[in-house]
């Protein structure tokens, strides 16, 4: 009988079936991984957005309750950020004192804020106080009056302040008291005569609208910047004094804002600049700003700056690296110099 040889498997067999064997195993785990996935992942992913979007639902809800009917005085609130942090907290629900130099625009806002339709909350008329920053005795007379009315005041926004431009050889040193009075000595008096009150009832916040100046130092700018600086101290000291009294310090450092605090700035001899500025025009809407304010005060921020990416660099570039910071802002003085000589 003639032998049956098996039939010898050809390499290009062989190398079929090690295809398919790798193929069936990669199936094998594409399979395990979409079960992996289905199961375990995307009900994981699910329950984490679910959880985040919770956690994020309780705080709008808390942020609405410390607002509602909390007495808001907001200085500086006839114009620009003031005039926008008036309007977000109005909508909030809260009990304003609108603060300013001027009655008839603080009636004029008054009236503005009455006519919103989109705030069903808010049934609070907001309460006028005319003032200066910079008379420290209307300032005294002005928190007399404030608490005498309300009774109390749960959150105090330093928002009211100037702007100065020009060189320090050329100004005066009561151009440098000037800003300073509105900018620093102004707030920290009115915060110490409403401060007494915060702390017998262990309650309340206390908002510095300070600057990236208050951060870093700009050429021509010596006055603005210093009075900043000496803010951002100040309300760092403040908080940790007054944490033991559970009474809260939020610093927001606004960049550029479209506001007309450049136009309003006080050259090196007093004077009105009256020129808008390129960065100021370019700048956050005071409306955007006044949501973060808004934001940072119901989430109860110890700070928050608010620019961009520039300005939030150079603020990490004087620290980490201040030869080169220097560098920038000598050669930046330069550029402005020739650009005002041209």
């Amino acid at each position: 009988m003639p032998t049956v040889r098996p039939e010898r498997e050809t390499p290009a067999q062989g190398a079929t079936a090690g295809k398919g064997a790798l193929s069936k195993r990669r199936n094998i785990q594409k399979a395990k991984l979409m079960d992996f996935t289905s199961t375990v992942i995307i009900p994981l992913l699910i329950g984490s957005v679910g959880i985040f979007g919770l956690f994020g639902l309780l705080q709008r809800m808390r942020m609405r309750a410390y607002l509602q009917d909390a007495v808001v005085v907001i200085t500086g609130a006839t114009s620009g950020l003031g005039k926008e942090c008036a309007k977000a907290f109005h909508i909030a629900g809260s009990k304003l004192v609108l603060c300013g130099r001027n009655s008839e625009r603080l009636q004029d806002l008054v009236r503005e804020l009455s006519a919103m339709t989109n705030h069903p909350k808010n049934v609070h008329k907001p309460y006028t106080v005319v003032f200066d920053l910079a008379d420290t005795n209307t300032v005294l007379n002005a928190a007399e009056e404030i608490l005498k009315h309300l009774g109390h005041v749960d959150i105090l926004i330093n928002n009211a302040g100037i702007s100065y431009r020009g060189t320090i050889l050329d100004t005066g040193v009561d151009v440098d008291k000037k800003v300073m009075e509105t900018n620093y000595f102004g707030p920290v008096a009115f915060t110490k005569a409403l401060l007494p009150s915060m702390i017998k009832r262990r309650q309340g916040h206390i908002v510095a609208i300070s600057s990236v100046q208050g951060k870093i130092s700009i050429p021509f700018r010596s006055a603005y910047a210093a009075s900043k600086h000496a803010t951002q101290a100040f309300f760092d000291c403040l908080r940790a004094e007054v944490e033991q009294f559970e009474i809260d310090v939020t610093v927001v450092s606004p960049g550029y804002i479209q506001t007309n605090l450049s136009l309003n700035a006080i050259t090196a001899d007093g004077s009105q600049y009256g020129v808008m500025d390129k960065n100021t025009l370019e700048g956050q809407t005071a409306s955007e700003v006044a949501q973060v304010v808004l934001y940072a005060v119901g989430q109860k921020k110890k700070e928050v700056l608010v620019a961009g990416l520039m300005p939030s660099l150079a603020v990490y570039l004087r620290t980490l690296v201040p030869k080169l910071f220097f560098t920038f802002m000598a050669s930046r003085a330069r550029k402005e110099r020739k650009a005002k000589a041209s």
